[in-house]
């Protein structure tokens, strides 16, 4: 699915009204009975307590008026504001307050925030439908008095379109924006919900079908592809009956220090659990034993270390010949950032001939000889979180987690590879291609071996024929997706990596099921 921007979107709606003859009354109503299902959905608590909707004069407020007509219908209590005068609002918006007042529904005019502060603070449910997209400067007077009632109120909002105050395009508040819940947008989804902050203000985000059509939602310019799981469906290996473990490839795992070893455990695990037939974990000779015991199906090589119990150097030639018996290597979870072992992954990097996934300390190890990324290499993944994005582009982690999008694209360009920059909405980038946004995933994936797992899926796609971006964008999907079954049955608070792998076939089986 195509994300677009605010422009993108005012030019679709464009072409579906003026070049199809498709009534804007009609993308309106379909709006606003999305919003309302949403809202009946989301409303929770007595009789007494009113779904609050405040609209402002604009094609938003349109949708809102829509949303409570459809919601008094379903016989929901509601109560809606009007934040202009009746006199300012024109064209559809106009159309749908006539309806409402011809269906005996009241409509509160305001000129201050105190009547909508008290009637939040008792609500099941806020609706904001107060701005749009079309902000182009700060929040001011009463829509920003407004949005600060809404977020103080207490109940949970429901967000029409974008937050009020939130820039479409870039995520950043406008002064000020409501912290939503849930956010409904219209026809397709607006890049700046899925960006750093405005992540946070949009909730969960849902995608509205209002009516347009396929062919021009097709032939419309995107700035990024939003992964479905009708895309991921489609690239998942098939098996056939007479398959053996041969088919499926072999990963090898270069991984693990001492106090680290659980880092290759996930790693190797996450790849067999895609299906990689055989997974193979190269790693310092002290701790082989101890993989030995915790890992059942996948097998271990012990290589020279250092006095520490890191990888050393010595360890190149032998990583090399694994490497040919190999379809795709997975460098870097637990490997210690010893001077001795960075040397080792930046050889190995250099002369390995085979698809890799890089990730953790191997990026760490690169972060100061880039030059090696620069150059020519065997195809590559890296999966960096903010503060290793930042290592390896020369800036700050917050001047990261400011412009994703842009150090994800301009990694991807400098180094030659496919890019997975972790964090929520996680964004995978490869020169040539539209940015890439995975919409699955939850904050309790924030902890330690999490990105393990995710380093060891991507690796077991590649190696059963998934080209590097579609083992990436597959993988991240299947990881998040995987982290919200697992939320599901342990809460956010308490999972960790390891119900990754235990959910990972559900994620997989949810996925071929389809809808």
């Amino acid at each position: 699915m195509k994300i677009v921007t605010a422009e993108q979107m005012r030019e679709l709606d464009r072409k579906a009204i003026e070049e199809r003859g498709i009534p804007g009354l009609t993308l309106m109503e379909n709006a606003g009975r999305a919003v309302a299902e949403s809202a009946a959905r989301m409303a929770h608590g007595g009789p007494d307590r009113p779904i609050v909707i405040i609209c402002g004069r604009g094609n938003n407020g349109g949708d809102g008026f829509v949303a409570a007509r459809h919601l008094a219908q379903m016989e929901r209590r509601i109560q809606v504001f009007l934040a202009a005068p009746r006199a300012q609002l024109s064209g559809d918006a106009e159309a749908n307050l006539h309806l409402l007042d011809e269906a005996g529904l009241p409509v509160t005019e305001v000129a201050t925030a105190e009547p909508v502060a008290r009637a939040c603070a008792r609500a099941a449910l806020v609706v904001d439908a107060l701005l749009g997209t079309g902000l182009s400067g700060n929040v001011r007077g009463l829509a920003a008095e407004l949005i600060e009632a809404v977020n103080q109120g207490g109940p949970p909002v429901l967000a029409v379109d974008v937050p009020s105050g939130l820039d479409a395009d870039w995520g950043k508040p406008l002064g000020i924006a409501v912290r939503a819940a849930e956010t409904v947008t219209m026809g397709l989804p607006k890049l700046g919900l899925f960006l750093h902050p405005g992540m946070d203000y949009a909730g969960r985000v849902t995608v509205a079908d209002i009516g347009f059509p396929s062919d021009i939602i097709r032939e419309a310019t995107g700035v990024a592809e939003l992964i479905g799981p009708e895309w991921v469906r489609v690239l998942l290996p098939r098996r056939t009956r007479s398959a053996h473990k041969g088919d499926f490839g072999r990963v090898l795992v270069i991984a693990g220090s001492v106090g680290m070893t659980g880092a290759a455990c996930l790693c190797a695990d996450a790849a067999l659990r895609v299906g990689a037939g055989l997974v193979t974990v190269g790693c310092p000779a002290s701790i082989n034993d101890i993989l030995e015991t915790k890992l059942t199906e996948a097998m271990t090589v012990p290589l020279p270390e250092t006095y520490d119990r890191s990888l050393d150097t010595r360890a190149l030639a032998p990583i090399l010949e694994l490497a040919e018996q190999a379809g795709v290597l997975a460098i870097g979870p637990g490997l210690s950032r010893h001077p001795e072992t960075a040397v080792l992954v930046r050889r190995l990097v250099a002369r390995v001939d085979k698809p890799m996934v890089i990730d953790a300390d191997a990026l760490n190890a690169l972060a100061d000889a880039a030059v090696i990324l620069e150059g020519e290499h065997a195809p590559a993944v890296l999966t960096p979180h903010p503060g290793e994005m930042a290592r390896l582009m020369g800036v700050s982690t917050e001047a990261v987690q400011a412009k994703r999008a842009h150090f994800a694209e301009a990694a991807a360009n400098r180094c030659n590879c496919v890019i997975i920059l972790k964090g929520a909405c996680a964004l995978v980038a490869e020169s040539g291609r539209p940015l890439t946004v995975n919409p699955t995933g939850n904050p309790g994936m924030a902890s330690g071996g999490t990105g393990d797992v995710l380093t060891g899926m991507v690796a077991g796609l590649i190696v059963q024929g998934l080209l590097p971006f579609e083992a990436a964008a597959a993988g991240a999907y299947l990881h998040g997706l995987a982290g919200d079954l697992a939320a599901q049955r342990v809460g956010e608070e308490s999972l960790v990596a390891g119900d990754l792998l235990a959910a990972l076939p559900d994620a997989l089986c949810q996925v071929r099921r389809g809808p």
